[in-house]
């Protein structure tokens, strides 16, 4: 049976390094570790919280459950012709899988390196950037029914995914532990260089022909130019989500901001860059106490060293509020609130 501790500090474990306790505290690092929890008694009745890189929560109270971080690790892959499928742990850090497929040769994540998590967090909030989703690589998932104590797999189409959500944020959320995903990537590589400033750096350091080691370098020096290293200052990278608008509310912004950051994605969905509009509304690097917006990108709120969570959530809310004032949008934190 996992060991559990009582009263543990979670400021370690989330990425905002914002003071806040469990009431109890155990790590799994295996599937079969997680079976025996199942029977405890803290598990059945006691509110649980699954943590696995902790960059993607934010704490504003204690938390009076079990708190479980999940360290599954290990990845293999299997190759199917021109197809590469990449098996990895939950506990596995994001980055690192990456960095395998890089060094491996196989190619579909390299635009995604440096998103700071775990594995087992990826399908359920469809990480994405500089053009490429998870759900465009994701093959399946074995997660753990926190209600039966049984696995159950799941394929691309079972977890309904949508720009940065999945069906664990919804019908599911709460219901599973995800313990390992498998992604399907490739032999042959078609680098994917519209979004973002991928070219423009690609193009200033000379390379013409990238490889996907080339994009993976370039990607990363992008975000590391652009986003502060939560082992510095205290941050959970983009806290919102880049808001999505109609064709007629969108043609109505430009017609007042001429210069807005858009892409279009769909017929009638245009999808607006978050960090812009909260650039425009004097956010960017702005600090309100311990707290503020990374100088670098507006997108990021920080902890400047002795925030409380209720401090970062109380700047969102003016923030969304000033957003919703200019523009009449509704921004949206992607950042679960705990």
């Amino acid at each position: 049976m996992p060991y559990l501790a009582e009263n543990i500090s979670l400021q370690a474990l989330n990425t905002f390094r914002v003071p806040a306790y469990a009431r109890w505290f155990t790590t799994i690092n295996t599937e079969n570790e997680l079976h025996e929890l199942y029977r405890d008694e803290h598990f059945q009745k006691d509110p649980l919280l699954i943590l696995g890189g902790g960059s993607n929560m934010l704490f504003t109270r204690n938390f009076q459950g079990l708190a479980v971080r999940m360290n599954i690790q290990g990845i293999t892959c299997k190759e199917d012709g021109d197809d590469v499928f990449v098996t990895a742990g939950g506990g596995v850090v994001w980055h690192d899988l990456v960095m395998y497929c890089v060094n491996n040769e196989f190619a579909g994540i390299e635009n995604l390196s440096l998103i700071p998590g775990s594995v087992g967090a990826s399908p359920i909030q469809n990480i994405g950037a500089y053009g490429v989703e998870l759900m465009e690589v994701f093959h399946s998932c074995r997660a753990f029914d926190i209600e039966t104590g049984s696995i159950k797999e799941f394929d691309n189409a079972a977890c309904s995914f949508s720009y940065r959500d999945s069906i664990f944020k919804h019908e599911l959320k709460g219901r599973y532990i995800i313990t390992e995903v498998t992604y399907k990537l490739s032999r042959t590589f078609k680098p994917q260089l519209s979004y973002g400033a991928i070219s423009e750096e690609l193009k200033s350091r000379g390379i013409l022909n990238p490889s996907i080691k080339d994009v993976s370098d370039v990607v990363s020096a992008i975000r590391v130019s652009k986003l502060p290293d939560p082992a510095t200052i205290g941050n959970a990278g983009s806290f919102f989500k880049n808001p999505v608008v109609g064709s007629d509310q969108f043609r109505d912004i430009q017609s007042i901001f001429p210069d807005i950051v858009h892409y279009v994605i769909g017929n009638d969905a245009v999808k607006l860059a978050a960090g812009w509009l909260i650039e425009q509304c004097g956010w960017k690097g702005k600090i309100v106490g311990n707290t503020g917006t990374w100088k670098n990108q507006a997108l990021v709120l920080v902890n400047h060293g002795n925030a409380t969570g209720k401090e970062i959530f109380e700047l969102s809310a003016d923030i969304i509020n000033s957003v919703q004032k200019t523009f009449g949008v509704s921004l949206e934190r992607e950042v679960n609130i705990i």
